[in-house]
């Protein structure tokens, strides 16, 4: 069986509550041999790092660009200081998640700019690399990383142009990619996971989160009485193997490249899987 590294997964989130520690079992049992499961405000924090400590996977600490309206003016230091003290938990493996979204309307774009300028200069000072929420919002997340370079990270459900992606790529980050590729619609994303070089790949759910095809229900069927499907760990392998056919290689080749593409992007996950692919 394949070894696939969950790169991007909130499995703190209440759609888990029922059946958590089933939903990451299931996830293990298909092949997911990690989960890095990202914090998105100071309240989680000590909650995605019970879980990665408790299901064996992996965690990142930071303040997500939509929960940035409720953040108080001391959460970058609390930030800081949660870091420190944790610097030594070979689970903690990034700062995240962060960054800036242009898409969802109202939020207050210098009060995101501020933050995550913040986020990014902890992730200098603690040597972390970092999970990025970049949604319509490419150019200016790339234009602070200039400013203030950390030492890479992943762009999560990347969605620019070929060219932004080059630039990322060019400044050490990997790009992560889930169940929007299996959607034939998604011109742009199926067409930049054919395109860009296996060696900048790294797969996601971001669970619960952009569920495949085949979990997504429309407007008209769930007003029809059809509930919503609910995207989990496991969904991960059949995520691949749509992104496996579309750049014509085997899901076992898409495993390999992209669990090591997850290794150099994390570089603690190199570490907590060692024994994982060993045993395999």
């Amino acid at each position: 069986m394949s070894f696939w590294i969950d790169t991007h997964c909130h499995l703190d989130a209440s759609e888990f509550d029922p059946d958590r520690s089933e939903v990451r079992a299931a996830g293990r049992a298909a092949g997911v041999g990690q989960v890095v499961i990202p914090a998105v405000a100071r309240s989680n924090w000590r909650t995605v790092r019970e879980l990665a400590h408790a299901g064996n996977d992996s965690y990142a600490l930071g303040i997500h660009p939509l929960c940035t309206p409720g953040a108080a003016e001391d959460d970058i230091e609390l930030l800081s200081q949660e870091l420190a003290a944790r610097r030594g938990d070979p689970r903690l493996v990034a700062i995240g998640e962060i960054g800036l979204d242009y898409f969802v309307p109202g939020l207050d774009e210098e009060r995101q700019l501020e933050i995550y300028r913040a986020q990014i200069a902890l992730a200098r000072k603690f040597d972390l690399p970092v999970l990025l929420h970049v949604r319509k919002s490419s150019d200016r997340v790339l234009q602070q990383l200039r400013k203030t370079p950390v030492r890479g990270g992943i762009a999560h459900a990347f969605n620019g142009s070929l060219q932004q992606a080059q630039m990322f790529i060019d400044m050490g980050f990997k790009l992560g990619f889930g169940g929007a590729v299996t959607f034939e619609r998604a011109n742009r994303i199926r067409q930049l996971a054919t395109e860009l070089p296996l060696s900048s790949l790294v797969m996601e759910t971001d669970a619960p989160d952009i569920p495949p095809h085949w979990v997504y229900t429309t407007a008209e069927e769930r007003a029809a009485g059809q509930p919503q499907g609910r995207n989990s760990p496991a969904e991960l392998p059949r995520i691949a193997q749509v992104l496996a056919g579309l750049r014509g290689i085997s899901a076992e080749e898409l495993a390999e490249a992209t669990t090591a593409n997850a290794c150099a992007a994390l570089p603690g996950l190199a570490v907590l899987t060692a024994g994982d692919t060993a045993a395999r």
